[in-house]
């Protein structure tokens, strides 16, 4: 690879000539001071290159303009220096050291882990350059520091890239004499003219997220789909980490890497979302924030080459070693792969290229690379230090694989120079030094050749990360050794033909990477989670309200975001299922009693419910456990087509034949049309019990002497109601006619009643009361029937004949 290669020149630069001087001086002095035998004691002079004590001060580089300098251009670097040890610092001075050029890009590599100072490799301080005067800097105190030279004062006498160094010389209490205490390295690129062929620099600008979409979706018309929270908004805010790469990118040469899951969970949300909050799903707050987000996303991809991911950018790794082996594991891929390019071009009306797939850090085998090319993508993009390439210079990314897909190899130490902390100024501007250090490296290790470079940073980038990506590219702005192009034109460079080509094994895949991929559960749980909602769509009239939602989450429990999170991971697909399980049993039958059946023929009745928003249809089987004793139409079972609405119950009746008294145990399944089980199956038991002659005998007396009573009671009624007539006309008659004085008798008693009356009068009973001999009325005594129950019906409960 390149990190071997030297920069090629033409003959020994000053600054070859200085470090062979220095080199020379530096294994001579030593064998000189033993000749002459000098004491064992160290003099100030020699401790003054010693490397004790020089991470005593740190020295930060906070800037550095500009970042590739040319002829008369001034450098101005800015920085702290601060005090870590315990002693104060004093007499201290600043200053620049330049040079040696770098010979190769392996050396800038070994430059940049370099922390002390080290007298045999780093150069002296410039002659006539500025410096900074500190004189006193006690233990934890910071002091700033600008220095402005000239590049002509730098010493860069000719194209290269060169080590710069700031360092700080100065005296402790316990140290009286100046020593280097502290210094930082950086790199200068110097290439004061544009090369005769240039580097043609791919870089990518990647727009992934983390899953925020449950399976969920309100009951609306619009099916309003239901966040797991509302944390995509602060992403998608001003400042917030998706806005700022649509804010950077929109004005850099890039090609935008999306995945289709952001761009429509983005859009659901600018069309209305709601938010889990506990068992109550709020309204989403943010549909503006989103709206304005899709719109500036789309105008900064016109005219730019954008690669879709597959939907929820699948973790391939995870499925290769882990999930293939799990059936249907692969058929996700597949559909998230198809639904890749219809939602970029339908959300941002651009046609995406979607025949490319992204291993985690580019990390292949051939497992991966099956996995990869399973699902249609025939181009790979892997990286340098998983196909490694044992040449002296940095080769053209893209190269054919032995199994006819094309490998786009980006380069390892371009795509990983802005990882890490980038908030902190220090390390964003030494990470952009470096950048361009590198870059221009490539262009010098063979200046006839023009080659591809593919630069595939990491995948979520920060808000910190990206601003430090977006100024290194503008450094690139001026084209003098590297030109912009775009991935699909990387992929279709003519390949080198030293290049390797071969699939790295297995066994090289990195431990790290491995130990953070999915489980083979989580398979097995999309597996479980496809399974049920292939039975239960089978079963619904309006099939796009369901199977839609739970694709593209099961798409999602697959994402490469779930990586170092294994708990949320599992907690997403557990909320799957147990929702699609919730719906399931939305559709099942009634718990039933036991029945008992009276005669030879009747009809039992099961009832089915729907509790869903939409009508299903089903098929019901009601089998017998005795055929011999209880048939139904002369079969052990019987099956009955079910159309339910949405919302409603229906009772099925079944025809029921008895021949033997005796209970039978009957059993009701649900099926789907294709003769799959549905739900769990309910059991009940019928008590078949004969009506005999005997028994209707009895029956039809209690019949006659029901009526006879009803005749009796009739009677009367009638009887009671004409003597109250006559005695209401006689009270009448007697108020009409004149009292005449009734003779008294010589005993002078009252008279006796009227002639012709054998017996007293009955006296007459109160109004509205009956007579004390009649018999009390039905209709008259209290209900001794409870109040209806909407309960299953108990035992005993008789079916229809």
């Amino acid at each position: 690879m390149a990190e071997a290669a030297d920069i090629q020149g033409t003959g020994p630069s000053p600054a070859r000539r200085w470090l062979r001087r220095t080199i020379t001086v530096a294994f001579g002095a030593p064998l000189l001071a033993g000749l002459l035998q000098a004491p064992a004691t160290s003099s100030p002079a020699f401790a003054a290159e010693d490397a004790t004590g020089s991470k005593t001060v740190d020295v930060s580089l906070d800037t550095l303009a500009p970042s590739a300098p040319v002829e008369g251009d001034t450098v101005t670097i800015t920085g702290t220096v601060t005090n870590r040890g315990k002693k104060t610092v004093t007499d201290a001075t600043v200053d620049l050291r330049v040079g040696p050029q770098m010979t190769s890009r392996s050396e800038i590599e070994q430059v940049t882990g370099r922390t002390g100072y080290r007298p045999y490799s780093d150069p002296a301080p410039l002659d006539d350059a500025p410096t900074v005067e500190i004189p006193r800097l006690n233990p934890g105190l910071s002091a700033d520091f600008s220095l402005s030279v000239p590049v002509s004062d730098l010493g860069l006498d000719e194209a290269g890239v060169y080590q710069l160094g700031v360092s700080l010389t100065g005296q402790t209490s316990d140290h009286r004499y100046d020593r280097v205490l502290g210094i930082e390295r950086t790199f200068v690129p110097y290439q004061p003219e544009a090369t005769e062929k240039k580097t043609q620099l791919t870089y990518l600008w990647p727009l992934i997220s983390s899953a925020h979409v449950s399976a969920e979706t309100a009951t609306d018309d619009q099916q309003t789909p239901v966040f797991e929270d509302d944390t995509l908004a602060a992403e998608l805010k001003p400042g917030g980490r998706l806005d700022e790469l649509v804010s950077l990118g929109k004005d850099l040469p890039v090609t935008w890497v999306v995945d289709p899951d952001l761009l429509a969970s983005v859009d659901a949300m600018a069309n209305g979302y709601r938010v889990k909050d506990g068992t109550l799903h709020g309204p989403g707050k943010h549909q503006a924030v989103a709206e304005r987000w899709l719109d500036a996303l789309e105008k900064a991809v016109q005219g730019h080459k954008v690669v879709a991911l597959p939907f929820a950018d699948p973790d391939l790794a995870s499925l290769a070693h882990r999930g293939k082996d799990v059936p249907g594991s692969l058929g996700h891929l597949q559909s998230a792969t198809a639904l890749a390019g219809t939602t970029v071009e339908t959300i941002l009306h651009v046609q995406p290229a979607t025949d490319f797939a992204w291993p985690v850090d580019g990390a292949v085998d051939p497992s991966i690379v099956a996995v990869a090319t399973s699902a249609g993508a025939d181009k790979v993009i892997a990286r340098s230090d998983s196909v490694r390439d044992d040449l002296p210079y940095t080769p053209t990314s893209a190269r054919p694989f032995s199994n006819g897909t094309t490998a786009v190899v980006s380069d390892a130490l371009l795509s990983t120079t802005f990882e890490g902390d980038m908030v902190r100024t220090e390390n964003s501007t030494l990470a952009v030094q470096k950048f361009l250090a590198q870059s221009l490296a490539i262009t010098l290790e063979q200046p006839e050749d023009q080659r591809s470079v593919v630069v595939a940073p990491q995948r979520v980038p920060t808000v910190a990360q990206a601003q430090t990506m977006a100024t290194a590219l503008r450094g690139l702005s001026a084209k003098r050794w590297s030109q912009p192009s775009d991935l699909l034109a990387a992929a279709a460079a003519k390949p080198d033909p030293d290049a390797s080509t071969a699939v790295p094994a297995g066994s090289r895949y990195p431990k790290k990477l491995r130990d953070r991929e999915l489980p083979v559960q989580a398979f097995r749980d999309m597996k479980t989670t496809r399974d049920e909602l292939d039975d239960f769509k089978v079963i619904l009239t309006a099939q796009y309200r369901v199977v839609p939602p739970f694709s593209n989450a099961i798409n999602r429990e697959m994402s490469t975001s779930w990586r170092g999170q294994a708990r949320a991971a599992a907690l997403y697909r557990i909320n799957v299922l147990e929702y699609l399980q919730t719906l399931t049993e939305g559709v099942q039958l009634v718990d039933k009693s036991d029945l008992t059946l009276s005669g030879r023929s009747a009809t039992i009745p099961v009832t089915v419910q729907n509790k869903l928003l939409q009508d299903v249809h089903l098929v019901l089987r009601l089998t017998s456990g005795s055929k011999n004793r209880l048939n139904l139409n002369g079969e052990r079972y019987k099956e009955l087509p079910v159309k339910i609405s949405g919302g409603h119950s229906q009772s099925v009746k079944f025809s029921a034949s008895a021949n033997v008294n005796g209970q039978v145990p009957m059993t009701a399944q649900l099926y789907t049309e294709d003769g799959t089980p549905y739900g769990q199956p309910m059991t009940f038991t019928v008590k078949v019990s004969e009506i005999t002659a005997t028994v209707m005998l009895v029956i039809a007396g209690g019949v006659l002497l029901l009526v006879l009573a009803g005749v009796r009671m009739y009677s009367q009624r009638k009887r009671v109601a004409a003597r109250n007539a006559e005695a209401e006309a006689a009270e009448a008659e007697a108020d009409t006619t004149p009292e005449k004085p009734e003779p008294e008798s010589e005993s002078g008693a009252e008279p006796e009643a009227e002639a012709g009356a054998d017996t007293p009068r009955e006296p007459e009973a109160p109004s509205g009361e009956p007579d004390a001999d009649e018999p009390e009325q039905p209709s008259d005594p209290t209900p001794d029937t409870g109040p209806e129950s909407g309960d299953p019906s108990g035992t005993g409960e008789k079916v229809d004949r």
